[in-house]
């Protein structure tokens, strides 16, 4: 019979022992990661105060939409607009908020219309129903409930990092009182919102921006390119060119023209 020989794991030598339950010392580096500095780093270079807390937002400019199975556009609004009027207390980051109407136009042809006017949803073809709006807006509200983040009932956490248009962000996930999870990525060094994504009815949503530009009055921070991506696969860019805060907005705008 053979004689097996097992040798002992030997530390190295002057090598220290470190428990592994041992916490980290805490530094000002560390403080500058935290999800909420990263978030209030973010809010200060959007706007701050104005931009946490706006009225109403108007938007104007083109798009671009394509279909899951083409590499080609399906179509182009070469006139594409949004309203907005805000909600100061929202707390649930993906259903209906506020008010908002978007109308998408190529020239004089309507492509589509969808508005919703606090309580219904409607869109060219008319009221839709309930369970299919609360579906609708769940696939695409999300950003707003950055501006809410720092309220009572919210937690924030930290995620990998990564890297979004070339650029370095950092990862923070918002999580709302009723437990919806929202990624956000911010830029490390200029601090700008690069990158949000969640889990919608129509598969993992994810929105990226760029081509940022910095309103005077009031003092606004705007990205003029958005591209919106479900499961990795894009389906529309919209280019804005024409920012408006805090004006006057028509309340008839988000009412169904039908009633």
């Amino acid at each position: 019979m053979k004689t097996r020989f097992f040798l002992p794991l030997l530390l190295l030598a002057g090598a220290p022992a470190v428990a592994a339950d041992q916490p980290a010392p805490a530094s000002a580096a560390t403080e500058a990661q935290s999800p909420r500095a990263i978030l209030q780093a973010a809010i200060d270079a959007a706007g701050g105060e104005v931009w946490l807390s706006p009225r109403t937002l108007y938007l104007a400019g083109t798009a671009v939409f394509y279909a899951p199975d083409s590499a080609l556009p399906r179509s182009r609004a070469t006139d594409y607009r949004m309203w907005r009027e805000m909600n100061p207390g929202r707390t649930d980051a993906h259903q209906a908020d506020g008010k908002v109407r978007i109308v998408a136009r190529d020239g004089e042809r309507l492509l589509f219309e969808v508005g919703f006017d606090g309580t219904t949803t409607w869109t060219e073809k008319g009221v839709m129903p309930k369970a299919e709006a609360d579906a609708y807006w769940a696939n695409n509200f999300g950003f707003g409930i950055i501006r809410q983040a720092l309220n009572d009932g919210f937690r924030l956490e930290r995620a990998p990092d990564t890297e979004v248009g070339g650029h370095a962000v950092q990862m923070i996930r918002i999580i709302d009182p009723h437990g919806a999870r929202t990624l956000f990525g911010i830029d490390r060094d200029s601090h700008y919102i690069r990158y949000m994504g969640f889990a919608t009815p129509r598969g993992f949503h994810v929105r990226t921006y760029d081509d940022f530009v910095m309103l005077d009055n009031p003092r606004w921070l705007q990205a003029r390119e958005v591209s919106l991506y479900y499961d990795g696969v894009k389906a529309n860019t919209v280019y804005w060119k024409e920012v408006k805060v805090n004006g006057p907005v028509d309340g008839d705008l988000f009412r169904f023209p039908g009633k």
